[in-house]
């Protein structure tokens, strides 16, 4: 790829040009073509340039409608700014600590659905087009920086190895646009294909069951969460799959079990894989090879390496367990305003994971364990660091410890452990209510105990391996 001209805007642009009459975004009865889309996107660059915002710059998307999100988010990237995507359920103080991290020119919360032609800004391989925030081990949401080249690896890998998009497949998007897999495999990577996206902003079971059935949904892509809502829905044994080629599962771990059930169910498989928002997805199953082992998460896709060591940075020897390395074009290029943190997950080009894996011979991977405490809710990255911060702002609250206990709809729970201040009194719901009214829904833990004392190690530490509901 040259050095100019790397607008990863530039691929959506193409698939404009080719397919301008195509419908290609549906939602609640909406329908939109790839020359409309386009013409929207120009508009929202139109509106930035008219602001100077451009190459350079910093911009935000908080928005529900997914329409306008898709117009924005293409229109920003044609304007040469960094878009970051926030999710529409933050709470105020949240938004106000990633603004402030992110410094953005504009935070976009609504737009016209202005009409114009457009020429997509050059930038370069290395400029940032997307940003996203995710929680981190110290409890603080990082904004990691995906370039323009990064990008473009990844939505070719989404279109091809990982998903095998056509341009008559319909995929189903019901996942948060500021989610990696939400944007890249259920939006973008569909839309390079020339494919149609059908949207349902809101999910229930049933109006999931109605809308694969009413549009004639060829992919799914998912969370477990939400494929366990289907399976355990009454309505599910009269649903109509017959559209449906596979679904396909990311951010959480899919249990075996779960792909069982599914299967049964809909007579398709669903593709699972493993991801971060730093790497998009460089370890899959693939919908065009009908090989499965139930313990693994896949293989490295095409161009993406694989590494295992052990704690001093050795490859250990096949099929032992350390800690997994991966290279791939698509990683991230750090994370916003953190040098530090970038430099501690990075060995040159190796991305470390923090997660404890195996290889096979044959090249399977499987994760045995995970160094780094975040609890994986229903999708979500949840930091236990960023929930015990919150709990330690309590006046009654002494100690706190946040961990991850199974679940079988969401796959990981939020769990906290509390000791409280001397002469104090507080109510586990007491507590909830707390978290609830101060972090967005997702984050804030549904099961507290309240106990005497924290189990500690010789260093004073929490031994969280012994705290048990």
């Amino acid at each position: 790829m040259s050095e100019v001209s790397a607008n990863i805007s530039r691929l959506l642009e193409a698939g404009a040009r080719s397919r301008p009459d195509k419908t290609v975004l549906l939602q609640e009865g909406e329908e939109i073509d790839f020359r409309t889309l386009e013409r929207r996107a120009g508009g929202v660059a139109r509106m930035l340039a008219g602001r100077g915002i451009g190459r350079g710059d910093r911009i935000a998307i908080q928005i529900h409608n997914r329409l306008s999100f898709v117009a924005a988010l293409w229109g920003g990237l044609k304007s040469g700014a960094a878009v970051a995507l926030l999710n529409e359920r933050l709470l105020a103080d949240e938004l106000d600590k990633i603004t402030a991290d992110l410094d953005p020119a504009l935070v976009i919360k609504e737009v016209d659905q202005v009409e114009d032609e457009f020429q997509s800004v050059e930038t370069a391989t290395d400029d940032p087009a997307i940003i996203l925030y995710t929680s981190g081990s110290t409890g603080a949401a990082k904004g990691v920086l995906l370039s323009h080249g990064a990008t473009n690896f990844a939505l070719g890998s989404w279109k091809t190895p990982v998903m095998n998009l056509a341009a008559d497949d319909v995929v189903l998007s019901a996942l948060p646009l500021a989610h990696s897999l939400g944007i890249f495999g259920s939006v973008m990577a569909p839309l390079l294909a020339g494919a149609c996206v059908a949207f349902l902003p809101r999910f229930t079971p049933e109006d999931a069951l109605e809308i694969i059935a009413w549009r004639k949904i060829t992919i799914f892509p998912g969370v477990a969460p939400l494929f366990r809502r289907i399976v355990d829905s009454p309505a599910a044994k009269d649903g109509d799959f017959s559209s449906l080629k596979y679904a396909l599962s990311g951010a959480a771990p899919c249990p075996w079990e779960l792909f069982q059930e599914w299967q049964a169910l809909t007579g398709t498989r669903i593709i699972r894989g493993y991801g971060m928002t730093e790497m998009f997805r460089p370890i899959s199953f693939s919908p065009t090879d009908d090989r499965e082992v139930p313990e693994s998460i896949g293989r490295a896709v095409p161009s993406v390496e694989l590494r295992v060591v052990d704690d001093d940075g050795n490859p250990v020897a096949m099929g032992e367990s350390g800690e997994l390395l991966i290279n791939s074009p698509a990683r991230f290029t750090g994370y916003l305003n953190r040098p530090d943190e970038t430099a501690e997950v990075l060995d040159g080009d190796w991305f470390k994971t923090a997660d404890i894996a195996t290889i096979s011979e044959d090249g399977f991977v499987r994760i045995v364990g995970r160094k780094k405490e975040m609890i994986l809710r229903g999708g979500y990255s949840v930091s236990a660091g960023e929930i015990e911060a919150m709990l330690a702002t309590h006046p009654k609250i002494a100690e706190a410890a946040v961990i991850g206990v199974p679940d079988r709809d969401l796959g990981e729970d939020v769990a906290a452990f509390i000791t409280l201040r001397p002469n104090m009194e507080l109510a586990p719901d007491e507590v909830v209510e707390y978290c609830r009214e101060r972090m967005a829904s997702y984050k804030y833990p549904r099961r507290v105990r309240i106990q005497d004392e924290l189990p500690k190690g010789p260093t004073g530490k929490v031994a969280k391996l012994e705290l048990k509901l």
